[in-house]
């Protein structure tokens, strides 16, 4: 009876890591669909921007018919480029083509831009993504096989610091058959250009301090809607200050102040109106382009000041401040020995989170089991370190592969799919079920498979590692998140080995005690206590079960969880028919399977359809009167710091145990809470239980990319970065220091 007991959790065991591979498909099948989608020459990727080189010929490439190439920026949070006039400041994307002979290329189809006011000043640009399409033309000479494009293109990516960048891409684009992969992207900028109306009776009038602008023949249904504008040559209006503009019948009126130290008086001036645009990201609303004459004298421009404006002087001091302190515990300077260190402790402390405990347990047995096979030991230790060490290399590899598609990831990337959490809950209730007596796997499966354990043992080890890195990767251990965080700014192959580290770390306990037979010797020998453990570990499981439906909750809702919840209840169901004999089996298994198809077709969906957020826009309050936690948004951030109040960010994440675990300790202590409010703290919470690029960007603007993350900041001062493992004492030291 012992030794059955241990090989029914064995076989429990291999069976639910094969599960625990299955419950990633949905990641792995997204993952390759994004690896696929563009070549790697056709891409760059910057911690600001991602830019890609689209291509669009439906109709295929011959003279007369339409081709467009076009940059597809993809801008980090809070960051932008800048339209063909930029306003106030900043330079625009610049295109530098290489097409073969008979082929040429036009200008940028410039997108309508949107504002973006920075105190009194403002400039124009694009946020979100945006493609810049340029038309190719073909001429009657060009009689290849295909169109190889070579792109030049440099662009100024700012936030309140600007930074620029380049790049350098190539495509190749076959001139028989249609290229059309990339229609939506570019239709979405052909929609948002502005579309030429003629001037009409149309006028701009320049007088003393302002432009007066009086267009005709606007579209109807702009008429009383409040209007953008955007002249194409720089430097002629103040664009971040304020104007007047007005309905008079048909006609828009607007009077727009000149800029005092213009450099042209142009006789002709072109301009793009449109719409307001919505709150959103990528290019404004869809405008009109008029070309109208210039009526009247321009007066006379101030020469330029010798002094920068106070408000970017101030945006420009407060950039130097920060770039001169640099955040606290930043890991700019984190070497990749101490990285390596570092990832090495973080796996080994990984094997103390109350994630790993149930896989471990299993591992105890596996001691007891073969307490006089040294060989058959570390046979199993080596495998076991092994399939910790290769799935770790796997979500690494996979990790770094879709960062560099463009994807905004961190991680415990994997959590943040609903299908994968679902799938893990699956997992934990049938091998709890297992464990607890109520069906037994000889019982349900062929004998064949049923019997592959007692022949695979080594098997069984790796995949028993493949299971415990799939519950250990939600976690953070101390001394990780610095080491993670460089990994991902690494060449893949050292990034690789951080990765590969960090699996040894965890796996390291079980290997050395599989090497050293004392660790073995001193464990119970195998007998009766074997079946009370196996039946007492089924609890462990049931929790995670609990913890991981309460995960499921945050992504969709309590339909989700409520939907998966029945769906397990009728799993169970089944898995106990399964292990009936005669007619009662055949009949209570087919209903059972036959509800549980009903049950996933009719309320399945519910498991992985994410909800709307509830708690966004929405206070939650401590015990300490007057202190509350309010939802993180980098524009809260960027305000409450721009008061001059210090700002404590709780980077936290629903599936991070280690999260949750500071959440009701250190940051829900009375006294220090007391602290914070007569300190005027700001408390923020980052909630990165479902994937939210701004978070991702945030964490790592901090040298992250894992929570928990906590991290204080206050102008003028570095941010301070804290440890994973939060500790009163810790917090205090640090606002001490403010």
């Amino acid at each position: 009876m012992p030794l059955n007991a241990f090989s029914q959790v064995r076989r429990s065991a291999r069976l639910l890591a094969g599960v625990a591979l299955l419950a990633l498909t949905p990641l792995l099948a997204t993952a390759q669909g994004l690896l696929s989608a563009a070549p790697a020459s056709a891409v760059a990727q910057t911690e600001q921007t991602r830019t890609e080189l689209l291509a669009h010929a439906p109709q295929g490439v011959a003279p007369g018919r339409p081709v467009w190439v076009g940059l597809q920026i993809t801008h980090a949070p809070d960051w932008h480029t800048y339209w063909k006039n930029s306003g106030d400041s900043g330079l625009p994307t610049d295109l530098q083509w290489t097409l073969p002979p008979g082929v040429t290329a036009g200008p940028i189809a410039w997108p309508t831009p949107r504002k973006f006011p920075i105190g009194n000043l403002a400039n124009y640009g694009y946020d979100g993504t945006v493609v810049l399409p340029v038309p190719l033309t073909v001429g009657p000479d060009f009689n290849a096989s295909h169109v190889d494009v070579k792109l030049s293109a440099s662009w100024l990516v700012c936030r309140k610091e600007c930074i620029p960048e380049e790049g350098s891409f190539s495509l190749r684009i076959p001139a028989q058959g249609s290229t059309g992969l990339n229609g939506a992207a570019f239709d979405a900028s052909f929609q948002t250009a502005p579309k030429d109306q003629p001037a009409l009776d149309s006028r701009v009038e320049p007088g003393p301090g302002v432009l007066k602008v009086s267009l005709a023949g606007l579209p109807t249904a702009w008429r009383g809607q409040t209007l953008e504008f955007f002249p194409e040559m720089p430097g002629v209006i103040e664009p971040g200050a304020a104007w007047k503009q007005a309905w008079e019948g048909d006609r828009w009126a607007a009077e727009v102040p000149l800029s005092p130290h213009r450099t042209d008086s142009p006789a002709q001036f072109a301009m793009v109106v449109a719409q307001a645009a919505p709150p959103g990201q990528g290019a404004g609303s869809a405008g009109v382009r008029i070309d109208a004459p210039v009526q009247g004298t321009w007066p006379a421009a101030a020469p330029l000041p010798a002094a920068v404006p106070e408000a970017l002087q101030a945006a420009l001091d407060d950039n130097a401040a920060r770039a001169s302190a640099g955040p606290v515990n930043s890991t700019t300077s984190l070497t990749l020995g101490a990285a390596l260190l570092g990832a090495l402790l973080g796996g080994l402390i990984l094997n103390l989170m109350p994630c790993v405990f149930p896989v471990l347990a299993i591992k105890v047995l596996a001691f007891a089991q073969h307490a006089d096979n040294r060989r058959a030991h570390r046979a199993n230790g080596i495998a076991y370190t092994a399939g910790v060490v290769s799935s770790f290399l796997s979500l690494g590899a996979l990790l770094l592969a879709l960062r560099a598609a463009g994807e905004q990831l961190g991680w415990g990337f994997q959590l943040q799919n609903p299908a994968v959490v679902a799938a893990l809950a699956v997992l934990f209730t049938v091998i709890g079920l297992n464990l607890s007596g109520l069906f037994e796997f000889g019982s349900v499966l062929p004998s064949r498979i049923a019997s592959l354990q007692a022949r695979n043992p080594t098997t069984d080890a790796f995949l028993t590692g493949v299971l415990a890195t799939a519950i250990a990767s939600p976690c953070t251990a101390p001394f990780m998140g610095a080491s993670l965080g460089l990994a991902i700014g690494l060449p893949p192959g050292q990034a690789l080995a951080v990765f590969a580290v960090l699996g040894l770390g965890m796996a390291l306990p079980y290997l050395l005690a599989s090497w050293v037979p004392a660790v073995a010797r001193a464990l119970p020998r195998p007998g009766p206590w074997m079946g009370t453990f196996r039946h007492l570990m089924a609890f462990p499981m049931f929790a995670t079960v609990v913890w991981l439906l309460w995960v499921l909750g945050q992504q969709s809702g309590i339909d989700g969880a409520a939907a998966l919840l029945m769906l397990l209840v009728v799993l169970a169901l089944l898995m106990w028919a399964l292990g009936l004999r005669g007619r009662g089996r055949t009949v209570l298994a087919g209903l059972s399977l036959a509800g549980l198809a009903w049950l996933g077709w009719a309320i399945g969906p519910n498991v992985t359809r994410l909800q709307d957020s509830t708690t966004a826009g929405r206070a939650v309050a401590t015990t300490v009167e007057g202190v509350s936690w309010q939802p993180w948004s980098p524009q809260a951030q960027a305000e409450l710091v721009a008061q001059g109040r210090p700002v404590f960010v709780d980077f936290t994440a629903a599936w991070c145990v280690t999260c949750q675990y500071n959440k009701r300790t250190t940051l829900a202590d009375t006294a220090l809470l007391n602290d914070m409010a007569g300190r005027n703290v700001a408390l923020l919470r980052a909630d990165w239980t479902r994937r939210d690029p701004a978070v991702t960007a945030a964490l790592a603007s901090l040298g992250r990319n894992g929570v928990p993350v906590y991290a204080i900041y206050k102008n003028g001062q570095p941010t301070q970065v804290l440890t994973e493992v939060l500790s009163v004492e810790e917090v205090r030291a640090a606002l001490a220091r403010l």
